[in-house]
C-alpha cells in the first residue's frame, strides 16, 4: 500500500512539474494535425524535436476544449501533440466509450518510474468513461524499438519476452479495472490487456510486403526525427530496427479493427511512429484515426526520468524495495520538480 501511495504522490509531482511549464509556455506544449478521412494526397507534417513555437497558434483551440479528458490532459499540463485535436473534442463529446491504446514492450520484467505519466494518462481515460487497452508489445519487443537508442537493442528470446510480459503485467491492476469474468460487473469503460504477437506472429511476410508495404513511403520514413537522429549515430541502424515504424503502425490498423481504437496515447518520441499508424488506418480503412502525445518526464539537465547511476527505479516490489523506491523521490531535488 506504501508503494502505490508513493506512485501516486510521484505522479502528482511530475504533474506540478508539467503544469508549472504548461502555464508559462501555454500553448506551447501541443500542436494539433488535421487529417481527413476524404483526400488519400494530405499528409500530417512531422514535428522537429525542438519545434515547438508553431503551437502558439493553437491557444484559441485549448481554450474551447469541451471533453473532459481532453480538458484534465490540458490542465495537467500533459498535452504535447495531438491530430486533429477539434475533432478527436467533438468525438468524445458526442459518442459513448471510446476506446484508445498504448504501448508498452516487454523489454524488462517490470516498468520503470518513466512510465508512470503513460499510467496516469490511462487512468484519466478511463475516469473520464472510455475504454483504455493496454497493448504488450510481445511481438515488437522481438525487433527492439530504435527510438533514442545509440546502438541496436540486445535481441530478446522467447522466454525471456514471455517472463517480462507476465512482470510488466501486474502494474496496471493498481490504476485501472480491467474486465470481470462475470457479465454482471461488465462495463463499456473496463480496461483490457492485449499482446500484439497475437496478430503479428502469424504474419506472412510476402503477404504482408505485398498487401501493405505499398502504403509505406521509405522517403517519408527517413523524414522522421527519430530515424534522422539514429542514422546520425556510430552504430549500424538495421533494416529490423527499421522495421520497428511499420509494426507500429500496423498495431494501430489491427487495435482498430478488433477494438475500435480511434487514439493511440504515448509520448513525445513516438510520434513519427504514431502518426504513421494514422495515415496507415486513413489508406487502408478510410477512416479518422487520432495520435496524442505527452511530453516526456525529464530532470532539470534534459534525461529521461527514471533512472540513476544505482539503475532503474522500477514499480515492481520484486525488483525494487518500498524504501528504496521512497528515497528515490525522497532525494530527487527541486531543480527536477519544480
Amino acid at each position: 500500500m506504501m508503494k502505490y501511495n508513493m506512485i501516486m504522490w510521484a505522479l502528482a509531482a511530475s504533474s506540478c512539474k508539467a503544469f508549472s511549464t504548461f502555464s508559462r509556455r501555454s500553448p506551447s506544449l501541443i500542436r494539433s494535425f488535421a487529417t481527413t478521412t476524404n483526400s488519400e494526397e494530405e499528409e500530417i507534417t512531422p514535428i522537429a524535436a525542438d519545434d515547438t513555437s508553431i503551437c502558439n497558434l493553437e491557444a484559441e483551440v485549448l481554450e474551447k476544449l469541451k471533453s473532459p479528458f481532453l480538458r484534465v490532459m490540458r490542465d495537467r499540463g500533459f498535452l504535447h501533440q495531438c491530430t486533429g485535436i477539434s475533432n478527436l473534442d467533438d468525438k468524445l463529446m458526442e459518442e459513448g466509450a471510446t476506446s484508445a491504446y498504448l504501448g508498452f514492450d516487454a523489454t524488462a520484467d517490470s516498468l520503470h518510474v518513466g512510465s508512470l505519466l503513460q499510467i496516469m494518462i490511462l487512468r484519466h481515460w478511463q475516469k473520464s468513461g472510455n475504454r483504455p487497452v493496454v497493448l504488450i508489445g510481445g511481438a515488437t519487443s522481438k525487433v527492439g524499438d530504435p527510438t533514442g537508442k545509440d546502438e541496436s537493442r540486445v535481441l530478446l528470446t522467447d522466454e525471456i519476452i514471455k517472463k517480462n510480459t507476465d512482470g510488466i503485467s501486474q502494474v496496471f491492476q493498481k490504476f485501472l479495472t480491467f474486465e470481470g469474468k462475470d457479465d454482471e460487473n461488465k462495463s463499456d469503460t473496463d480496461a483490457i490487456m492485449v499482446n500484439n504477437d497475437d496478430w503479428l506472429g502469424k504474419l506472412n511476410y510476402l503477404d504482408f510486403l505485398r498487401e501493405y508495404g505499398t502504403q509505406f513511403s521509405i522517403n517519408r520514413m527517413m523524414s522522421f526525427e527519430s530515424v534522422k537522429q539514429r542514422l546520425t549515430r556510430e552504430a549500424p541502424f538495421s533494416f529490423l530496427e527499421f522495421n520497428y515504424m511499420i509494426l507500429q503502425a500496423y498495431d494501430f490498423l489491427e487495435l482498430y479493427r478488433r477494438y475500435n481504437a480511434v487514439l493511440q496515447l504515448g509520448g513525445s518520441d513516438q510520434w513519427g511512429n504514431m502518426v504513421s499508424g494514422i495515415e496507415l488506418g486513413r489508406k487502408c480503412e478510410g477512416t479518422q484515426l487520432f495520435a496524442l502525445t505527452a511530453p516526456l518526464i525529464t530532470t532539470s539537465d534534459g534525461k529521461k526520468m527514471g533512472k540513476t547511476a544505482g539503475g532503474a527505479m522500477w514499480l515492481n516490489a520484486d525488483r525494487l524495495s518500498e524504501y528504496d523506491y521512497w528515497q528515490f523521490w525522497r532525494n530527487t531535488s527541486d531543480e527536477d520538480v519544480i
